[in-house]
């Protein structure tokens, strides 16, 4: 089998551009890979990464590879492949690539199949789909598999339901629980790439119009107080009662889908589940609606629904098809429902991801280094790798903080007062 299956190799002088300008934007990835060059974590070890590819992903693939590991490197989303980085990767770093933007459903878990041929040790996942796989057509592999990395909230919850029913085959760090990756890159990345890929896509106003943000978890904040802070009009659909509450208290107007539905001008769902926007919603929408989609997978937005009802539909602009109804309106869909950060642009900040993937390298070494005792379940990220990021990042912007004195640390650690 060849060591790659990407669209052109001679696109990798510009990709290797785009490594380039995020490596040196990426601090706290660039400390840690100091520390796997000198000690070989992962020497001998094979990792397969299904991430995003792109520049930040391609820095986090070439610091386990510069910590002794052979990488297989594949996509975790059709859309949001660069080519071109794919190309820089396997020119310039000779790794194992398969991965083309724009590959059909087949073409696409073909892919996730040739990563994980190889036999990994350690597996890095975003969104599940090697985790499918490896619970389903490839479950031989997980015999020896050490265990794996999860980056997002849609694959967690589902890892969390296989440990629940006793059926998951190997342990899992939930990367996305730790502090420095949810209140950082599912907020404020997600924030600002959610609207850097609208704006650029649509090239329309923000302030002025009513948004409606589907979900009101960490990633629904982030996209919430960005379209404030643009001087959107902000609506938050919700199903928990206590998250409707907070949405309030920001500030928020809080309604039903079928409600905010004939009043929004830009729909974003977040809410990693399916069937959020539907035919009954379509049908109320007004004359140019924009619909997108941030959450994991492109099901929140029932797009073969709004096809079906539909007299007609046709590429409006470049990754905008709209959809016009039998009432006349058009209503326009961007990046063919896909996550609209990465699939209409170049995803979150490389400063956000420096944080995430220093993450996912560290927990990567604590499962080399721990593996073979760990239990079948899902592992919150230890601390000790969170507090790391964050001092780390402290560190590089000069920054200084306030420490415990023995005093103040017998006050709050005992009932002695």
């Amino acid at each position: 089998m060849a060591n790659y299956d990407i669209k052109d190799i001679n696109l990798a002088s510009y990709g290797q551009e785009k490594i380039d300008w995020a490596y040196r934007n990426m601090p706290v990835l660039r400390a840690i890979e100091k520390e796997l060059i000198a000690e070989q974590p992962f020497k001998g070890l094979k990792i397969a990464v299904s991430v995003h590819v792109e520049a930040k992903t391609a820095c986090l693939a070439r610091a386990l590879m510069r910590g002794g590991a052979e990488v297989a490197l594949t996509g975790c989303n059709p859309l949001s492949t660069q080519d071109d980085v794919a190309a820089a990767l396997v020119a310039n770093s000779g790794m194992s690539v398969y991965t083309i933007h724009g590959d059909n459903e087949e073409e696409y878990i073909n892919h996730l199949m040739m990563a994980l041929s190889f036999g990994p040790d350690i597996v890095i996942d975003d969104g599940g789909d090697f985790a499918m796989l490896l619970h389903s057509d490839l479950k031989d592999l997980t015999v020896n598999l050490l265990g794996g990395c999860e980056e997002t909230t849609t694959g967690v919850h589902r890892l969390n339901i296989l440990e629940k029913e006793g059926k998951l085959l190997y342990p899992v760090v939930a990367v996305n629980d730790a502090r420095c990756k949810h209140l950082f890159d599912n907020r404020f990345g997600t924030g600002q790439s959610v609207w850097t890929g609208i704006m650029a896509t649509t090239n329309l106003v923000v302030a002025g119009k009513t948004v409606v943000v589907a979900g009101f978890g960490m990633c629904g904040r982030g996209v919430a107080m960005r379209a404030k802070g643009l001087g959107a009009k902000v609506i938050v659909t919700e199903i928990d009662p206590v998250k409707a509450c907070e949405a309030i208290m920001e500030g928020y107007q809080v309604m039903t889908m079928d409600e905010a539905a004939p009043i929004g001008d830009l729909f974003v769902t977040v809410t990693g589940c399916k069937d959020v926007i539907v035919k009954r919603h379509f049908e109320k929408m007004k004359e140019g609606a924009v619909c997108c989609n941030a959450g994991h997978f492109d099901c929140e937005v029932n797009i073969r629904q709004l096809s079906e009802m539909s007299v007609s539909s046709k590429e409006l602009r470049h990754n905008i098809v709209g959809y016009e109804l039998k009432n006349g309106n058009t209503i326009a869909i961007l990046a063919e429902g896909r996550l609209v950060n990465l699939a209409s642009g170049d995803g979150h900040p490389v400063e956000i991801m420096d944080m995430s993937f220093a993450l996912q390298a560290q927990s990567a070494r604590y499962i080399a280094k721990h593996g073979k005792s760990l239990e079948k379940k899902i592992y919150q990220t230890p601390e000790e790798i969170d507090n790391r990021v964050a001092e780390i990042l402290l560190d590089t912007k000069g920054i200084s903080i306030d420490k415990l004195t023995p005093e103040q640390e017998k006050y709050i650690n005992s009932w002695d007062f």
